[in-house]
């Protein structure tokens, strides 16, 4: 008699941990991570305006930028940035008055150069171009990739009185995946610069 009630026990129960079994593997989640999403950045259209600070260059920039004198100790009289306060973009000038085509002339040229491939430790790659301005000067743009400080730096110079050296920083610690359509905006103004400028003699 027990063994049949132990039997009959044993048939109940087995089907009730088969089906405990099956429901506790239904329940286990597939977990799928999302792809890593960046903030819609908005910016304004490009709209510009001329410099009116007396300097011994002049050039169109950004209707959404303000100018800036640099403050740091090592500054020139006409050392410029070129603001963007709400993207934190900063555009530093630096200016240099040249002494014919001399040792002075090389010095700019080799310096500007140390300057942009300083960084080519954490650069995927550093593309250089050399284009002739509408006003026909010289100037040599440098295209930087990677975790950078400096995305994109410049020079432009006419070989014989003036020398303007550009390099584009970001005051913030976002990286520069999701910093690209900045960058790219701030480049275009940049070049819009570029090929507006002038000397003042």
């Amino acid at each position: 008699m027990k063994t049949n009630k132990i039997k009959h026990i044993c048939t109940l129960l087995i089907p009730l941990l088969m089906l405990l079994i099956m429901l506790l593997n239904s329940c286990e989640e597939s977990y799928t991570p999302k792809p890593k999403g960046y903030n819609r950045i908005e910016l304004p259209p490009h709209e510009y305006k001329l410099l009116e600070e007396k300097h011994p260059y002049i050039f169109e920039y950004s209707r959404h930028a303000i100018i800036c004198k640099d403050s740091s100790s090592i500054a020139e009289p006409h050392w410029i940035n070129v603001y963007y306060p709400k993207q934190d973009a900063n555009i530093q000038l630096t200016y240099k008055k040249l002494k014919g085509k001399t040792k002075n002339f090389d010095e700019h040229i080799n310096d500007s150069h140390k300057l942009a491939f300083k960084h080519d430790i954490k650069a995927y790659s550093i593309d250089q171009g050399c284009i002739v301005t509408p006003k026909g000067y010289g100037a040599t743009v440098f295209e930087l990739s990677g975790q950078v400080p400096s995305q994109f730096q410049f020079f432009v110079t006419d070989s014989v009185k003036h020398f303007l050296r550009g390099a584009l920083y970001f005051r913030t610690a976002t990286k520069n995946d999701s910093l690209a359509p900045i960058i790219e905006y701030v480049k275009y103004d940049i070049m819009h610069m570029i090929n507006s400028l002038e000397w003042r003699d």
